[in-house]
């Protein structure tokens, strides 16, 4: 049997829609294999109860088929279905080292991030690697038609997920067809500037430049006490709030200091809208990890 922790990620950073992933060093799936006959999938842990473990449903039977590496796959969920923090991605993720692993596949981790993808597809309907690829590489990842690019960077962050939840296909249904030319410019710099910042590991430079005027309205609107918790995380020394993935999860970044008040202060904002919450403080981290048991 083979074990891999896969981490939970954080996509679009505001300004990097569909392009820009990092990887989480809290909470994680964790996912164990070993070889069968054809493919069986058990999931426990966080939101299993709403995750089919029918093969050609979930999104790691996706990947042992495309590896064609039939495994009784384990999954125990600490990510959260629908909370923005790419649930079936770390899934995906984890079973493609594992399956790779289990059956000699030689693959590296960038071959296999299209393979996870795939298994996203089930979920999310198209198959976007902006969450798989932090969760199978780590760090800050860039994903375009060429390939992934990837900083290493240890960048504090906190995550605050409230008890709701949004569907990634009802996130990508607000997601505008066109925009005004100073929006794409402004969030061009943006993305920009985030980037330096992320190799620079600058908390400052990466919280300046997640500002976008394109998506993130639009799903902030579907996110009750988005407004609030952001104001109060800024107002507790966070350098920049956006929305995680296709939320409700909402992302921080702060210096390492100032953590555990940007986090008090976004959970206390959720209070006060009547919303229950609970906050990771954690940083940008290590992608899968493989454990030989």
């Amino acid at each position: 049997m083979l074990t891999v922790r896969a981490p939970a990620t954080s996509a679009n950073l505001g300004s990097g829609f569909d392009v820009f992933g990092v990887a989480l060093g809290t909470p994680a799936d964790v996912i164990r294999v070993e070889r069968a006959p054809e493919t069986r999938i058990t999931v426990t842990g966080a939101g299993s109860q709403y995750i089919p473990e029918d093969p050609e449903k979930n999104t790691v039977g996706a990947v042992a088929d495309a590896l064609d590496a039939p495994a009784h796959i384990k999954i125990d969920k600490g990510v959260r279905p629908s909370s923005g923090l790419g649930s079936s991605a770390a899934s995906a993720a984890g079973a493609a080292v594992a399956l790779n692993a289990l059956y000699d596949r030689g693959l590296t981790r960038e071959e296999l991030v299209p393979i996870a993808a795939e298994g996203e597809a089930l979920v999310s309907g198209e198959a976007h690697a902006d969450n798989v690829a932090p969760s199978l590489l780590g760090g800050f990842t860039i994903v375009t038609d060429d390939g992934v690019t990837q900083v290493d960077t240890q960048l504090p962050v906190v995550v605050c997920l409230p008890e709701t939840t949004v569907s990634t296909r009802d996130a990508r249904g607000v997601v505008p067809q066109s925009t005004a030319m100073t929006d794409v410019v402004d969030t061009v710099g943006n993305a920009a500037t985030l980037s330096v910042g992320m190799t620079r590991n600058d908390p400052t430079l990466v919280g300046r430049g997640m500002d976008d005027a394109i998506v993130t309205p639009k799903r902030t609107a579907l996110i009750d006490g988005y407004d609030e918790v952001r104001a109060a995380a800024l107002d507790a020394g966070a350098t920049g709030v956006t929305v995680s993935g296709a939320g409700p999860g909402i992302l921080a970044v702060c210096h390492e200091p100032d953590q555990r008040q940007v986090a008090a202060a976004m959970i206390d904002a959720f209070d006060d809208t009547g919303i229950e919450s609970r906050a990771y403080q954690t940083s940008v981290s290590e992608g899968a990890r493989l454990y030989r048991d």
